[in-house]
């Protein structure tokens, strides 16, 4: 049961994955092809305002989702790494709650806003503004059930030490690698002499 529920959250970020490279290939083309379009014909596509824009707004909100699930997001980590074990596991937990109550509040901002926003539609396209901005939906919901997820691990001790620094900067992680490789090192010639 573990093993397919492993499977199916890993399908379920490639599914993100994917779209993320979708939303970026349609704000690619239709950028560029507007350009060549104006520069070379003097004319242009109606949508390339509009589709490149929808697209990033997915893909932000997507990348969010995937982003929390491989801790790559920007931080602050001076403090959280001077704490104890106990105070790290304690700022990892308020930070988790936090985020808890601000996707519940994204959430339920978006179930408000649902019949204004499925009531508008864009100007050039004419689609309903709930598949732009329904994304919100997804995203709320995943990340608080990220968080939930994360808040139960933490209750039952199931988080890892290097879990509760939840920036990872490009680069450190070989860095933090090194280090270990070091201390190992160190304590292996300490208990061999």
């Amino acid at each position: 049961m573990n093993q397919l529920l492993s499977l199916a959250i890993a399908a379920f970020y490639r599914v993100l994955e994917a779209v993320m490279v979708l939303c970026m290939v349609v704000m690619l083309v239709t950028v560029f092809g507007n350009v060549v379009l104006r520069l070379g014909f003097n004319t242009g596509i109606d949508l390339s305002d509009e589709l490149p824009r929808f697209a990033f707004v997915w893909l932000t909100f997507l990348g969010a989702i995937v982003g929390l699930h491989r801790r790559a997001h920007l931080g602050v980590d001076l403090v959280v790494r001077a704490l104890p074990l106990l105070g790290r596991k304690l700022c990892w937990g308020i930070s988790q709650a936090i985020m808890l109550v601000c996707s519940l509040y994204m959430l339920y901002g978006t179930w408000l806003q649902h019949d204004i926003i499925a009531g508008s539609s864009s100007p050039v396209a004419q689609i309903s503004t709930l598949w732009v901005y329904g994304v919100s939906y997804i995203t709320s919901t995943a990340i608080g059930l990220i968080c939930l997820a994360n808040l139960v691990r933490l209750a039952f001790g199931h988080v890892a030490d290097d879990e509760l620094i939840d920036v990872n900067e490009e680069g450190m992680s070989e860095i933090h690698d090194i280090e270990h490789e070091l201390a190992d090192q160190t304590s292996r010639k300490g208990t061999v002499s």
